[in-house]
């Protein structure tokens, strides 16, 4: 399985892929206003990019739950000099955290090689056919109603089945319009217009996913029903965090984006560093249980 977003080239299996945030906003829900200067926003990229993060994630606009849209002028004024600064500077592919059209668009010409979109295109179709023409990365994530609203009653029959579903419907409307299945990942949308109980079934549902071969990426960064499980603020919830990433690559997860990139390197250097070991060791066993007899 591959993801091909412009001249960046992922095979899988491979090492874990750390997504690391940059929020060029006043009003994220964890760290508003820390970065809202394109000088700030490039420094903090630069020190994710340091400290191991894969793809830096660009945005210009909140989508907390009950954020109020920003204007396309605003959002593009706060994203592309950050993109532009960045672009032939840093290794990593730029993505852009847009759900608006002439946003991916410009951030795509500006040196941005993802487009992360909340919305899926279903704000503006037109997103399938910018995707197409470019050939960005697309991550397609699961959202119920909008952020202004989307946590006011979130409800679901069964919320791993309609999550699924929706994966299939999206990827055959990309279809349609020529997007490539190697330009999709999918994201299930932790905490977007879901419960603490719906996330906690999607994370052991994830598996359920794996179906349309496509590589998974979970956002659980101080995430709101981390505070929920272990009752504490935004900003003391990675140990949560971190423990839910573990147990979420062990089944198979491959991209997670998160604001605390050397942490969440570090814990994944060491479970990775495990399981070869392990590996090893399994294999060395098998290979002196199969040693035929008087080759010993």
């Amino acid at each position: 399985m591959t993801l091909l977003a412009r001249q960046h080239l992922f095979t899988f299996p491979r090492p874990t892929l750390l997504m690391g945030i940059i929020n060029v906003t006043p009003d994220s829900f964890s760290d508003g206003g820390r970065h809202s200067t394109t000088e700030s926003a490039v420094n903090h990229a630069l020190q994710l990019a340091a400290d191991g993060a894969d793809i830096l994630d660009i945005g210009g606009e909140s989508t907390r739950p009950g954020a109020t849209p920003v204007s396309e002028s605003e959002e593009l004024r706060r994203v592309i000099p950050v993109i532009e600064a960045l672009a032939g500077n840093v290794i990593q592919p730029l993505s852009v955290d847009t759900r608006k059209v002439a946003v991916a668009r410009t951030a795509v010409n500006a040196g941005a090689s993802i487009i992360n979109d909340v919305e899926a295109g279903r704000a503006d179709p037109e997103m399938a056919q910018v995707v197409a023409q470019t050939g960005a990365g697309y991550a397609v994530m699961h959202m119920q109603g909008v952020p202004e609203t989307m946590q006011d009653n979130p409800t679901y029959p069964d919320v791993v089945a309609a999550v699924d579903a929706f994966f299939e419907e999206r990827l055959e409307w990309l279809s349609r319009y020529g997007v490539l299945p190697e330009q999709v990942v999918l994201d299930p949308g932790i905490g977007f217009g879901k419960t603490a109980a719906h996330n906690l079934c999607l994370i052991t549902g994830v598996t359920r996913f794996f179906r349309h071969r496509r590589p998974l990426l979970l956002g659980l960064s101080r995430k709101s029903f981390l505070g929920t499980m272990s009752g504490r603020p935004v900003h003391d919830r990675l140990g949560a965090g971190l423990a839910l990433t573990l147990w979420a690559i062990q089944q198979g997860v491959q991209i997670f984006r998160t604001h605390d990139v050397a942490a969440t390197s570090q814990a994944i250097c060491a479970w990775e560093t495990l399981e070869r070991q392990r590996s090893l060791q399994i294999a060395s066993e098998t290979a002196l249980t199969e040693t035929p007899p008087g080759r010993q």
